[in-house]
């Protein structure tokens, strides 16, 4: 048995794998599909490894990563392994303090109700369709939606702490969720989500009735603490206090703890330096506005949920070239996109006839007219970049040619070429009689930089979502 001892050769080859993806700036790639692979034994000519969930094992596969490790194998053995996976389920926090008999009752327990078709009993403050299977992934969100399955499956071992950031209704609430009720299920016997600003509500209720220890006690006592919109948590310096020390807690202990935002953590302002630093230790995602087929996916997916709940009558009566004609006109995110759709199926519902291309598009003219970047003013776009870089109008405007003023006022112009109608002419004019080839190379430079600074394209995308709900 000895000589089908292959633990030395997985650990160089892994080893060597991880140096040139580090080496190609892909580190993170190999943090979220190898560092949960486990070597457990070798039988002739097979290697036996471990990996947290069919989901990782399926993706370890299909990109490719389970040849790139058989031939490397072959380069340092040469011998012909092959890799055979079973599935090991996480140890939560709470079972690592059981003994090994205690943990496998449990999970035996959790596994024969499994078996007997009994539902786990809802988590009180999880939406039971904010799950993974509900939530449609594209390219915009891809990442976001892997790393979370991912966490999900080996939680405070793979990305601890995980903050998911991006704008209204582009999904981080179904995401967080998500990641609760896949843990919740799983048998993680203390999963806890709350919004920032009913932790900020809870602890201010716990000064007043003086039982803050009880407020500590539950939370870092926490197998996965999950809060939502921290953003909330700006000024709040006291709350601010508070969460430094539950996250220290929970981190420490290998508890997972997950995050969102409206903004990347950069952009947060009035939060304390020592916090500031936790929350940008781990994994940070973004999502991105979805891209048309992505649009499309979400509706037909509303769809067919809509569809258990609701005569089929009703959903024949709306064609295919309407769900196109709302998923090309919806650009800004998932809530507008079922806010259309739920439009139009309760007119069908109500008047009982067949939704055309011209009731539609009566129906939703003003939900689409607000979304055209042709009725955003550029004085709009100015007045929200020179706000959030705090600068004046008539800087931006003005022939001010200072750092803290020429990157917000190339900003501006990058977003207004990229949201609205106008030609670079008009926009010179707009910007201080400048000329058309001035908007031109100031766009051209944003545009290069965002290729090489996500810090830089995802300060773009905030403010062009504030400029979209900018209101006069």
């Amino acid at each position: 048995m000895a000589a089908w001892d292959y633990s030395d050769f997985w650990k160089e080859a892994v080893i060597q794998i991880r140096e040139e993806l580090s080496i190609n700036k892909r580190s993170q790639e190999f943090d979220m599909w190898f560092s949960p692979v486990e070597y457990v034994n070798s039988k002739e000519s097979v290697i036996i490894v471990s990996c947290p969930s069919k989901f990782l094992q399926d993706n370890f596969i299909s990109r490719g990563y389970a040849s790139l490790v058989q031939k490397k194998l072959h380069e340092l053995s040469a011998k012909s392994l092959s890799l055979e996976f079973i599935i090991k389920a996480p140890v939560f926090s709470s079972e690592k303090e059981k003994k090994p008999k205690e943990v496998s009752a449990q999970r035996q327990k959790n596994q024969n109700e499994s078996n007997d078709g009994q539902k786990i009993k809802k988590h009180p403050d999880l939406r039971e369709d904010y799950t993974f299977d509900t939530f449609v992934m594209g390219e915009n969100n891809s990442f976001a939606y892997n790393a979370a399955v991912v966490i999900s499956k080996n939680p405070g071992r793979a990305y601890n702490p995980v903050l998911i950031y991006g704008g209204v209704g582009l999904g981080k609430t179904h995401l967080i969720q998500a990641i609760g009720n896949a843990m919740h299920n799983a048998g993680a016997s203390k999963v806890i989500y709350i919004t920032a600003e009913n932790f900020t509500n809870e602890f201010i209720q716990s000064l007043n009735d003086k039982t803050t220890q009880k407020f500590k006690n539950k939370y870092r006592s926490a197998d996965v603490l999950l809060i939502d919109d921290i953003h909330f948590l700006q000024n709040k310096e006291g709350t601010q206090e508070e969460l430094f020390y539950t996250f220290d807690t929970l981190y420490n202990s290998y508890r997972q703890i997950v995050f969102t935002c409206d903004r990347p953590i950069s952009e947060l302002k009035n939060l304390t330096e020592r916090l500031r630093s936790r929350f940008e230790r781990g994994l940070n995602v973004d999502l991105q506005p979805p891209k048309y087929e992505t649009r499309r996916a979400i509706l037909e997916k509303k769809l067919e949920h809509i569809r258990t709940v609701m005569s089929e009558k009703v959903i024949s009566l709306i064609p295919n070239e309407v769900i196109d004609l709302i998923a090309k006109n919806v650009e800004t995110n998932v809530r507008d996109l079922e806010s259309c759709l739920t439009k139009i199926i309760a007119y069908a519902e109500l008047v009982q006839s067949e939704i055309t291309l011209e009731i539609a598009q009566q129906q939703l003219r003003d939900k689409f007219s607000a979304a055209q970047p042709g009725n955003i003013g550029i004085d709009i776009i100015q007045r929200v970049v020179a706000d959030d870089f705090n600068i004046s109008l008539s800087d931006i405007k003005g022939k001010k040619r200072t750092k803290n003023v020429t990157l917000p006022r190339q900003i501006a112009m990058y977003i207004a070429q990229e949201i609205t109608e106008f030609s670079t002419t008009e926009l010179g004019i707009e910007f201080g009689g400048r000329d058309h080839t001035t908007v031109m190379y100031s766009c051209q430079k944003i545009r290069d930089a965002i290729l090489t600074d996500s810090k830089l394209d995802s300060k773009i995308q905030y403010l062009i979502k504030n400029v979209k709900d900018y209101k006069k």
